[in-house]
């Protein structure tokens, strides 16, 4: 199929899009208000009913880069519709079950919504005036963790007020109306390819991200140095050999190791992780030290919903900012931004020891911090979309999305053995103390840190070299078709 024209309405194809993301995104954070009160709802114990979160957060790692490469084998709006559909059946049926095995499997329905955020980075790529690109995929890019934080108040808005099954029905509106808008509103991007899935392939990265995923998740209630712990984390990397195997013998390989090992793509996944780590770090740290009593002498005694009002300005500095950071990217480059963000997100970490005292210097620090995301992730896409052909767009940005999605995995094991280590009693319980918040920032800004060194390793195109800068991105329509850029 040859190239078809941009759209005539790109900020329609730019809000609908970036809209679909940010309630993709909500399904995270959907639950954590009912976490307390999960085991009494779904008559079952604590640890059963953490398959619920867990369920969504394994889906959603297996799901992203397939779905990515569909996309890119089908072309990206059927895989959205798709993706669309299962969410809303998912959302569907946990709002009309009141039982555990139901609930998990709704909630595992709703993970496969993840890889609507790399599919629409890919349609933006091809459809949207090269003058948009950057901007636009920047939003998408930051929708991600704009959902998150605007998830909290808002079901916890919907738990305090209403039947808890009133949280899925919500999700299943907002399903159902990205399954229309995309049905209407995306233009068919890409053409078909005479490739065929490799399914080989796709169960062994499922395998390998299942062991990984399960065993940094469930590890702190396992026990880390349990046999069930200890074997997952030895059986992950086995699989993944394997797996690497496969794929540099495949004709048609789930993920291009030979692209994805590549120093440009290796080194801005890498970032990508140390930025999701200090994305989520704060979502564990923050509620809790607003939500303690003040009894203890550091909590700021606030409800629940309080707390997420005082966190969701963060959602919106992150959206604000990534425009900003997308415009600054097309004349310094994107790894610039990048290095920005980083550093933004480390000193906002450090400055933050001294920002626990009151809720507005929570919010301050919160702010801070997802500006320094919002650089970041507005930078991740032109970095990969310059390092790879058109017809890989959905695939590598969706390992991306799991690269930032180990990140988080990874914070909040560490974070929550953190927390769990440091405590003291209050009221016949251990609560984290002090130092353990404060040790907890210390490591986000170190895991930040990190990652702007690395950021600082990502190659500069060179004179001949298969990359294109964003700026070129930005100056050129991009290709629509799915072969690849000569």
């Amino acid at each position: 199929m040859g190239s078809i024209p941009v759209v005539a309405r790109p900020n329609v194809l730019i809000a609908v899009l970036a809209a679909a993301g940010i309630s993709v995104s909500l399904m995270q954070t959907l639950i954590i208000p009912l976490i307390p009160e999960l085991p009494t709802l779904l008559r079952t114990g604590p640890d059963n009913a953490s398959w619920a979160i867990t369920a969504t957060l394994l889906t959603a790692a297996v799901a992203t880069p397939l779905f990515g490469r569909l996309g890119d084998i089908y072309g990206p709006k059927p895989v959205l519709i798709a993706c669309a559909a299962l969410l809303t059946a998912g959302s569907v049926l946990a709002a009309v079950s009141t039982s555990l095995v139901p609930v998990i499997i709704g909630r595992g329905l709703q993970g496969f919504g993840m890889p609507i955020i790399p599919l629409g980075i890919s349609v933006l790529r091809a459809a949207v005036p090269a003058d948009r690109v950057g901007s636009a995929m920047g939003i998408m890019s930051a929708s991600l963790g704009v959902g998150g934080a605007l998830g909290l108040p808002l079901s916890a808005v919907i738990a305090q007020n209403f039947n808890w099954h009133v949280l899925f029905w919500f999700a299943a509106g907002l399903g159902a109306a990205a399954l229309v808008c995309f049905a209407v509103l995306v233009p068919p991007v890409g053409s078909r390819s005479a490739e065929r899935v490799d399914l080989l392939g796709a169960m062994g990265l499922a395998a390998g991200l299942t062991t990984l995923l399960l065993a940094i998740s469930k590890g702190q209630t396992w026990g880390w140095t349990s046999a069930t712990t200890l074997g997952l984390f030895a059986a992950s990397p086995l699989i993944f050999a394997v797996f690497g195997w496969w794929q540099l013998r495949a004709s048609a390989p789930i993920v291009d190791l030979r692209t994805t090992v590549r120093r440009p793509v290796l080194t801005t996944n890498l970032a990508s992780i140390g930025v999701g780590f200090g994305l989520f770090a704060l979502s564990l740290v923050a509620p809790q030290v607003l939500e303690l009593p003040e009894q203890t002498g550091y909590g700021l005694g606030q409800s629940m919903l309080h707390a997420g009002l005082w966190m969701a300005p963060g959602g919106l500095a992150m959206m604000v900012s990534a425009p900003i950071a997308a415009r600054i990217a097309a004349s310094t480059g994107p790894r610039f931004t990048l290095v920005v963000g980083c550093a933004v997100i480390a000193v906002s970490y450090l400055v933050g020891l001294r920002l626990l005292d009151g809720p507005a210097e929570v919010l301050v620090l919160n702010v801070l911090v997802s500006v320094g995301v919002g650089f970041a992730f507005a930078s991740l896409p032109a970095l990969i979309n310059a390092a790879v052909p058109v017809s890989e767009t959905a695939a590598a940005n969706g390992i991306n999305a799991l690269a930032r999605s180990l990140g988080t995995s990874v914070s909040s094991a560490v974070m929550g053995a953190v927390l769990a280590g440091m405590t003291m009693s209050f009221a016949g319980r251990a609560i984290p103390s002090l130092d353990g918040f404060r040790t907890a920032l210390i490591i986000a800004a170190c895991a930040a840190g990190v990652a702007g060194l690395i950021a600082l390793a990502i190659p500069k195109p060179g004179p001949g070299s298969p990359e294109v800068p964003v700026r070129d991105l930005e100056a050129a329509p991009p290709a629509v078709t799915g072969r690849s850029a000569p």
